[in-house]
């Protein structure tokens, strides 16, 4: 691939890249074919013997004249040729400029001295483009390992797949509009390409701890756990059987010694109406398990249920709701007790450890306290450091809005429905209010249209 083009006789800066096949047909496939150097005093002069050929191509397209070539392989420490330099002309004064009717007379053919300054130059050369491709293929391994990272833990929770990404697609969009801002409070902020790079890995990895929070507290749903209301519904069930058994008991009891026909209809009228009763029992702990806010008066019905207890054979006393069951479904709003909630929490903790441990150069070395903040509020009362207005960095805070809004948009999650766009946005207007959220982060994250950066995403 023939990629960088000086000529001092030309314009040649709207050359385009060509492609040159590393076959011996062409003068640089076959320097790069074979790795050994070629010196032509006239292109137009090699012979048919030979097995490459000179391109006229260029030469015709421009009215330029190519007389003399050197090429030379670029060999890497392996000895490998990695590229090729190719000089043509070369000028007996370096002020001549050029043209068709003048080169023979300016133009000599590449001496040994030359062959042996241009095989330094291709060396160094080599290096540094040894070097480049290793940069390269550093990143790539890095942006390869961050992508699979953070798949990883976005496939604990199935229903914030693409969170993390979309995350990192409105900061990152919102940073380069603020970078371009030429007026109001950010026209002096600028983003350098490392800074921006920074941005986009913090948000990335964000909510990479979230690799230390317990699986079924992080995908919790609503408030008792599946195998808590299976067991409900299971101690239900048994109670309904016993009931049974001790009402066709009695009533064998009963018409064995001859009493009336009344008595057993009365036995039956009685369970069906305790069954009336339990399946009206079972169906408000059904509607108070969802994570909905708990209505007045909810919790002293749910007591009143525990306080209910049944002789159960052989001879317990079976409360309908434990303690730990009342404690969970009484929970104010959402599906998470206070020790859920603070170990959700501990995600941030755990990402700013677990970023801290990653040897970041040092362009990037704030990702770890850029995502730490990411649940950070403006008025002091966010997690974990209760930071305050400028303590929290600019990059967090564009996060910040990013991150509530996805959270808030996103497909259903099995905790809460997602909300349209404009609904989102207003629910971030009111923490702008609350002096939660950065008044003129968001009014930029609305005016350039940044959330609809993720807009089917």
């Amino acid at each position: 691939r023939s990629k960088i083009f000086q000529n001092d006789s030309q314009n040649v800066s709207s050359f385009e890249e060509l492609v040159v096949p590393i076959t011996p047909e062409s003068i640089a496939g076959y320097v790069a074919f074979n790795g050994e150097p070629l010196n032509i005093p006239d292109v137009y002069d090699i012979t048919a013997d030979r097995p490459y050929k000179f391109n006229r191509t260029i030469d015709e397209a421009t009215g330029y004249r190519t007389i003399s070539n050197v090429a030379i392989p670029m060999r890497n420490h392996k000895d490998e040729t990695i590229g090729v330099i190719q000089l043509i002309n070369r000028k007996k004064e370096f002020e001549h400029k050029l043209t068709p009717e003048n080169c023979r007379h300016k133009v000599s053919a590449f001496d040994q001295n030359d062959l042996d300054v241009m095989s330094s130059l291709a060396s160094q050369a080599a290096v540094a483009l040894e070097n480049n491709i290793l940069i390269k293929s550093i990143e790539r391994l890095f942006e390869g390992f961050v992508t699979a990272a953070v798949t990883a833990i976005e496939s604990r929770d199935p229903t914030t797949s693409g969170h993390s990404f979309r995350v990192a697609d409105l900061t990152v969009g919102l940073a380069e509009i603020i970078d371009k801002a030429e007026s109001g409070k950010f026209r002096e902020i600028n983003f350098t390409y490392d800074q921006i790079k920074e941005i986009r890995y913090a948000s990335l990895l964000h909510d990479f701890g979230k690799v230390g929070v317990r699986e079924n507290v992080l995908v919790k749903a609503k408030k008792l756990y599946p195998l808590q209301l299976d067991l409900i519904k299971e101690r239900f069930r048994y109670i309904k059987k016993a009931w049974e058994a001790e009402m066709y008991k009695s009533k064998l009891n009963i018409l064995s010694h001859g009493s009336s026909e009344n008595e057993a209809n009365q036995l039956d009228s009685l369970y069906q109406n305790r069954l009336v009763s339990l399946e009206d029992y079972l169906n408000f702990i059904i509607q108070s398990n969802e994570p909905s806010v708990l209505a007045q008066g909810n919790f002293e019905k749910l007591v009143g249920i525990s306080n209910e207890k049944h002789l159960l054979p052989p001879g317990d006393m079976v409360p309908l709701l434990t303690p730990e069951e009342v404690q969970l479904l009484s929970i104010r709003k959402g599906s998470l007790n206070d020790s859920e909630r603070v170990e959700i929490e501990s995600h941030v903790t755990h990402t700013f450890l677990f970023l801290s441990k990653i040897p970041w150069t040092t362009e990037l070395q704030n990702v770890p306290r850029i995502a730490y903040g990411h649940h950070e509020k403006l008025n002091g009362y966010g997690y974990p450091n209760r930071l305050i207005g400028d303590d929290i960095s600019i990059q967090t805070r564009m996060m910040t809005i990013s991150d509530i809004y996805d959270a808030l948009t996103a497909s259903d999650r099995p905790y809460k429905r997602a909300v349209p766009y404009e609904k989102a946005l207003n629910i971030l207007a009111d923490e702008v209010k609350l002096k939660q959220v950065d008044p003129d982060l968001f009014q930029v994250f609305i005016e350039a249209k940044i959330y609809q950066l993720t807009t089917g995403k």
